[in-house]
């Protein structure tokens, strides 16, 4: 039995009936998750810190105890104690990181009319990020890559305030790699408070934490969860799923690269995807192959071998317009084009978070250190929505400021217009200005 399902299509309409099980993939328990994060939502507005340190006993430290806040010392010493080659290497990706988004910064501008009349847009920072970075296995393996993609897109932005929120490990410390990077940033307000109080702290504000204007940063179910509830009290990144990438493989690929690439994302989550779309059946059986080799060798093998199971697949095409057809149906997180010709291909990609390019762009190169962001849209919404970025940290403000001349010679059809909505008085507002 091959490790993840394979599927022949005739032509890329066959899909949507073949790929049908893709649709299921999510988040299961979802109303049984919601009840539990709307009472912790509750109790962390009405009860503060008290209910921060009790939910951090029972969830991650058992004798934890405030101050919830880390000083600055604290967070300085703990980056020192991470070796300065680790220090390097994260100081290389914050440049890269930093290098990419400078170019997404928008400026202000105004448009001045022959009439006299300016118009314009104002762009502005919001006040104040919060940034929800996921401990790891006990904090164990922080994922320090989330902490740099989302404060480094706010700080290009100009927001003046940055919290960030970790969970503590068993013995109530912030890993110090976290640390590390925080310090490095330059950020002063760490959190050792994780989970969905987290979420509740940085949108209502606790006796520790100020409420912020928007929430960023990956998480668990129940993380997620909180996220898009407290959505509209604070702005959030986005509605984050499981993990996926799609890859579209000709012969000029290695299979051996491809299950790497594969695997890559299946040992993320039970619920991560990886879907490989092939034109070859040889390469398909290959494919399959190495897949197996390499799953079995690897430490998160259980987690890998269920996400291939449920949610993997080789989808073996006719043509290659065939599978650009069925890849921007997926409209993938994460997108490898392991052919020849990628860049007379790339115009033919309507739907993907991001996409990579050739045969020497795994997807992790993006993950850590390319540039670019890797909080991206999951779950097919990368119809619609894009990667978190400087605009994210961003709000836009019009601005009118219309001339005498201007209402003189518009005045008549303003009103006309206010009329037809049956509104009386904005028409009047219009024609008391004679």
């Amino acid at each position: 039995m091959a490790i993840c399902r394979i599927i022949n299509l005739q032509n890329e309409r066959e899909w949507a009936a073949q790929g049908h099980w893709l649709q299921e993939r999510g988040n299961p328990g979802s109303a049984d998750v919601e009840a539990s994060v709307r009472e912790i939502l509750a109790n962390v507005r009405e009860k503060g810190d008290e209910a921060l340190v009790g939910y951090t006993r029972k969830f991650d430290c058992a004798d934890f105890s405030a101050p919830i806040r880390l000083s600055e010392q604290e967070i300085a010493l703990g980056a020192a104690s991470v070796a300065s080659e680790d220090r390097e290497v994260i100081a290389q990706a914050c440049s890269n990181i930093r290098t990419f988004h400078e170019e997404q910064k928008e400026k202000t501008w105004l448009q001045t009319r022959a009439d006299g009349s300016i118009l314009g847009q104002m762009v502005n920072p919001l006040p104040r990020a919060g940034l929800y970075v996921p401990g790891g296995k006990g904090g164990n393996t922080p994922l320090v890559s989330s902490l740099l993609m989302s404060a480094i897109p706010a700080l290009v932005a100009g927001v003046p305030e940055i919290a960030v929120c970790t969970p503590p490990r068993a013995d109530g410390t912030v890993n110090p790699v976290i640390l590390a990077a925080a310090h490095l940033l330059d950020i002063h307000e760490v959190y050792r408070v994780g989970g969905a109080w987290a979420i509740a702290a940085m949108a209502y504000g606790t006796q520790s934490i100020a409420p912020v204007d928007i929430i960023a940063g990956p998480g668990n179910l129940f993380v997620t969860t909180a996220k898009r509830l407290v959505q509209g009290r604070v702005g959030i990144d986005m509605i984050a799923g499981p993990s996926e990438v799609c890859v579209i493989a000709d012969s000029s690929a290695n299979p051996r690269w491809l299950a790497a690439d594969l695997l890559s994302q299946a040992e993320h989550d039970p619920l991560a995807s990886a879907i490989c779309i092939v034109l070859d059946p040889l390469m398909a059986k290959a494919l399959a192959q190495e897949l197996e080799e390499q799953c079995a060798k690897l430490p998160r093998t259980a987690i890998a071998t269920a996400s291939l199971r449920d949610w993997g697949a080789i989808v073996v095409v006719p043509s290659l317009n065939d599978a650009l057809g069925v890849a921007n149906q997926i409209a993938p997180e994460h997108l490898e084009l392991c052919i020849r010709s990628p860049w007379e291909t790339l115009p033919y990609i309507k739907n993907a978070g991001a996409v990579f390019m050739g045969h020497n762009s795994p997807e992790p190169v993006g993950d850590y250190f390319a540039g670019p962001n890797h909080v991206l849209p999951t779950l097919g919404t990368a119809r619609f929505s894009s990667a978190l970025s400087v605009q994210t940290f961003c709000k836009k403000t019009s601005i009118i400021a219309t001339s005498r001349n201007f209402m003189r010679d518009n005045r008549e059809a303003i009103a006309r217009l206010a009329r037809l909505e049956g509104l009386e008085a904005h028409a009047l507002s219009v024609e008391v200005r004679n």
